[in-house]
């Protein structure tokens, strides 16, 4: 029940007013300490659920301020757990325990010949505009792949393999024990054939009997549009392949986003400052502003605009992850104040500044005169 669930910001262990880069740094941090690949404690997977669950929620902001007014219950049946695997590429909790679980089953994978693979982990560095209209990128990175001389199976081609004595081809030790209980069977794999209830009597001369070989690959990456700094891209089945065959491990790219140099993102929305002059911010003027499609775009700045005021540029920010929708782009006006100035400029400032103060007293004797005027008013 989602009354049951802990706050999401208890579980990333950050106040209600968290920022959006502190969010991330909070999940990053924690998913890397309870990754199940890393962490083997009990309840270490329940954990990484919950912490992947509570980020999915906190950052998505239409999804946050529905949790902050209603709190679980107004996110639904199962809140949070619909698409937050996604992000690590995951499609169901099934996928969760078969990734990272595969060898609960091992024994009867190794007999099988279906043992997963390990999983395999590349950091990979892309630009701010790569992040946003995704890319493809071709990663090298060293891992185990099938041998190709003996096709995985570790032995000598045009050689065969033999029942192993020990286990007699079972691939399991059966051990009876006596206490005051009764009997017990204690069955372990079997340490000679690993399982596989099966020798090699001549080995591979290239793998030697591994039936895998350490080698060099390159492969292809597809980023997403819209990806962000520490997603996970899942790269299914370039992993490992286990000794003798087996199904491979998937490979998990991990993502840095550099920032930019003038682009800020925030969830979906990009957030770029506007420097503007006291004259264009006064009097108002039509300006040129760039976005991150690396074009620009006009922009009307009214008479009177006040410095920090926000203009909205709909549809012009990051795209949503596998969507056709985008974010907007917010360009915040910043009215600079000059530094240095022309005799001309000083002197046209100061007249300005006269005729302000002029107006300033005016203004103060209009006010004395209503109030004497409402004054005189009442007493009559």
């Amino acid at each position: 029940m989602a009354t049951n669930k802990r706050d999401y910001y208890e579980v990333l262990g950050v106040s209600r007013n968290v920022t959006d880069e502190e969010l991330k740094k909070a999940f990053r941090r924690l998913a890397k300490q309870y990754h199940p690949d890393a962490n083997k404690e009990q309840g270490a997977e329940a954990r990484f659920i919950e912490i992947n669950e509570a980020y999915e929620v906190l950052s998505d902001q239409q999804k946050r301020a529905t949790y902050d007014r209603f709190g679980h219950a107004g996110l639904g049946n199962g809140a949070g757990m619909g698409s937050g695997y996604g992000d690590f590429g995951f499609s169901s909790i099934n996928d969760i325990f078969e990734t990272f679980f595969a060898g609960a089953t091992a024994g009867s994978q190794r007999r099988s010949g279906t043992q997963r693979g390990a999983d395999l982990k590349y950091e990979l560095t892309i630009t701010f505009e790569e992040a946003v209209f995704g890319c493809q990128k071709e990663i090298e990175l060293p891992r185990w792949e099938t041998c190709s001389h003996c096709r995985g199976s570790g032995a000598q081609p045009g050689t065969s393999t033999s029942r192993c004595s020990t286990c007699q081809g079972t691939g399991e030790i059966r051990r009876v024990q006596q206490s005051i209980f009764g009997q017990f069977v204690n069955v372990t794999m079997c340490e000679r054939c690993r399982g596989e209830g099966r020798v090699i009597t001549t080995p591979c001369e290239k793998c030697r009997g591994q039936g895998r070989v350490r080698n060099n690959r390159r492969v292809v990456v597809n980023i997403p549009a819209g990806v962000d700094d520490g997603i996970n891209v899942r790269v299914t089945g370039e992993g490992e392949v286990s000794a003798r065959g087996g199904t491979p491990g998937n490979l998990y790219v991990i993502l840095t986003v550099k920032p930019h140099q003038f682009f800020k993102r925030q969830g979906n929305d990009i957030i770029y400052e506007l420097p503007i002059s006291f004259t264009q911010a006064a009097l108002g003027d039509e300006v040129e502003v760039p976005t991150v499609d690396n074009k620009t775009t006009m922009l009307k700045i009214p008479a009177g605009t006040q410095s920090n005021r926000s203009f909205r540029l709909k549809g012009m920010g990051v795209p949503v992850v596998h969507s056709s929708a985008r974010g907007d782009q917010h360009v915040i006006v910043k009215v600079v104040t000059p530094t240095s100035l022309t005799v001309e400029q000083k002197r046209l400032l100061e007249e300005f500044a006269r005729l302000e103060r002029e107006q300033a007293e005016q203004n103060d004797k209009n006010i004395f005169r209503n109030l004497f005027e409402k004054t005189k008013d009442v007493f009559q």
